[in-house]
């Protein structure tokens, strides 16, 4: 039995995840606690005391109940007292101690705690249980906080970043379509910044940033929101039945507080504003629109003279144009094409053999070169193109597959990206379908990774999909796992074969040890529910061991390979066939 006791710590403490469920004691016979379960479902463990109210260990009711269906086991055991059968060596705390020390001491004593839990105590009485689906859940969406945290917000001034900027402005933009007002939009530059990083240094430049962000966000209202787009530039949303009046009002609080000296490292330094604004819907009636003429109405306020504020007016000129290109060219790419698949392996760890592929799509762009899907997937997302482009994907990793057993390579299991807009479509699984007879492919061969978000809508709908694919025989991932903000509650109702833990939780594994407790948590849940789990993202022969020694089955990552265009992946899989366990060998 292990013993934990409080200590101070900001963290939140078990009381959060604890359950009262009412413990038996210690000279209960086993038929007795084997009727509770049978009785109560939902309870996941037993806590086991003694007379005093002390507990002295728990009962896992999955371990508990397949000891009970055994042959005879009811006649010999039957009649034995509980303390025969609980787990001596259980996990128990004080209510007191943080999520993360319990989930720290779960991991040192072994991960089958994370699936029976651990008891909580206050004084040494027993209070409550808990158990490790929901220790889980607390600790990556902490986890997961942390990293929305990183991926939507600057890490210099803490403003929102571009991204958040665009979802915070499409939401304000929907709400002013539904009650008929106006936004303003502010696209703000500092002039002469480059003076000051490039002479006084990036330290000091970053200060400057910083001190101006405070500035800007002073001279906002607390419902309006400033962003840093990149640089120098930042942008203000006005919101709330906004007017012309109170966007030059805004604009002009800007300009003069600019006048006041700002104190940097010791020294007084003055930096002045460019402003362009945009109103909606006098302006433009779309994000990108209002965007580009509030950017284009800020260069007219540079060719003023500077330290000033232009509004919008038509005839300016409107700086989108890389942007409409590059829309008009993904249209053509298809008909043209220039998509091209690249395949990156997936290996099994206790063998070193590679065990499949992912097929990730590349543009090669006639003018920019091989693009990756950062530079264009969020705008054939945008455009609807990702439908029929998702289409030629999964057509093309088809193809390939049959291509290599036909060049006498081992058949392997490819998997696809498949992204909500393409999994919502009416005819999905008849394409799915379609596409593996087309193709020769046995079914089994083909696995579709699902974004974890996906889930989370539409519950009856993404349940009667799901189904009809697995019918078809295909494998069913969760690609991205852990950063879903999900309750990983719903693995149990869908019929998913594997977890794909995010490459975030695997990143300097060594430096980041919550990343380490989630990861053997998440395997051990994963086994408890018979799912493989694949770590992406092993890039290191230290990240490596450590995700062998959390439990999990299968690998990918630039440790192994980057993702290879197909005939090079091809020779890269032949020379891997001849000795695999070669691959496993520190670098």
């Amino acid at each position: 039995m292990q013993m934990l006791s409080a200590r101070h710590s900001e963290n939140p403490n078990v009381t959060l995840l604890l359950k009262h469920i009412p413990p038996v004691q210690d000279t209960v016979p086993c038929l007795t606690v084997l009727e509770i379960f049978q009785k109560n479902p939902h309870i996941f463990a037993l806590p086991v005391i003694n007379n005093e109210n002390i507990p002295l260990g728990i009962v896992d009711r999955k371990d508990f109940i397949e000891t009970f269906i055994k042959p005879f086991s009811k006649e010999i055991y039957g009649k034995k007292n509980i303390s025969d059968f609980m787990n001596k060596s259980s996990i128990i705390v004080d209510k007191g101690v943080t999520i993360d020390d319990v989930a720290r001491i779960i991991v040192d004593a072994g991960m089958q705690h994370m699936v029976s839990g651990f008891i909580a105590t206050d004084e040494g009485q027993y209070v409550g249980v808990a158990n490790g689906l929901d220790l889980l859940n607390e600790i990556t969406q902490r986890k997961q906080a942390n990293l929305f945290h990183l991926a939507h917000y600057d890490h210099l001034t803490n403003l929102p970043n571009r991204l958040l900027f665009l979802d915070r402005l499409n939401m304000a933009l929907i709400e002013c379509r539904r009650e008929k007002t106006q936004l303003g939009l502010l696209f703000i530059d500092l002039d002469n910044f480059k003076h000051f990083n490039d002479s006084m240094g990036h330290e000091f430049g970053d200060k400057l940033l910083l001190a101006a962000a405070t500035r800007l966000l002073n001279c906002a209202r607390e419902s309006d929101t400033v962003a840093r787009l990149s640089g120098d530039e930042f942008t203000i949303i006005l919101e709330n039945k906004t007017c012309q009046n109170a966007l030059i009002a805004l604009c002009n609080r800007i300009v003069e507080s600019m006048t006041r000296p700002l104190l940097i490292m010791g020294r007084e330094v003055f930096i002045t504003a460019s402003i362009g604004t945009a109103m909606y819907p006098d302006d433009d009636t779309e994000s990108t629109g209002l965007l580009a003429k509030a950017d284009a109405a800020m260069y007219e306020a540079k060719r003023s003279g500077r330290n000033t504020f232009r509004n919008y007016v038509p005839g300016m000129k409107v700086y989108s144009l890389e942007r409409m290109t590059l829309e008009t060219d993904l249209r053509m790419a298809l008909e043209r094409n220039e998509f091209e698949l690249f395949y990156q392996p997936q290996i099994e760890l206790s063998t070193g053999k590679i065990v499949g592929n992912e097929a990730l799509i590349r543009w090669q762009h006639p003018e920019r070169g091989l693009l990756s899907p950062i530079h264009f997937i969020e705008m054939t997302e945008e455009t609807g193109l990702i439908v029929p482009i998702g289409k030629w994907v999964l057509q093309e990793a088809c193809r390939q597959h049959m291509s290599w057993v036909e060049n006498g390579l081992e058949p392997l299991p490819i998997s696809v990206n498949i992204s909500a807009m393409q999994f919502y479509q009416t005819e999905f699984c008849e394409m799915v379908r379609s596409i593996i007879t087309d193709s020769g492919m046995q079914p089994i061969f083909l696995e579709l990774e699902l974004t974890e978000s996906l889930f989370m809508h539409d519950v009856d709908v993404v349940l009667k999909t799901l189904h009809e694919l697995h019918d078809l025989g295909v494998k069913l991932a969760i690609d991205d796992f852990g950063t879903g903000y999900s309750n990983l509650g719903y693995l149990k109702m869908f019929p998913i074969d594997r977890l794909k833990i995010d490459q975030s939780f695997i990143r300097h594994l060594e430096r980041e040890p919550v990343n380490i407790d989630i990861v053997r948590a998440i395997a051990a849940l994963g086994k408890s529910m018979s799912l493989e789990l694949v770590a992406e993202g092993v890039e290191t022969d230290s990240e490596l061991a450590l995700v062998k020694s959390s439990g999990c089955e299968f690998v990918q990552g630039y440790r192994f390979s980057k993702p290879l265009p197909a005939n090079q992946i091809e020779q890269w899989m032949k020379e891997r066939f001849l000795n695999p366990a070669l691959y496993l060998t520190p670098n």
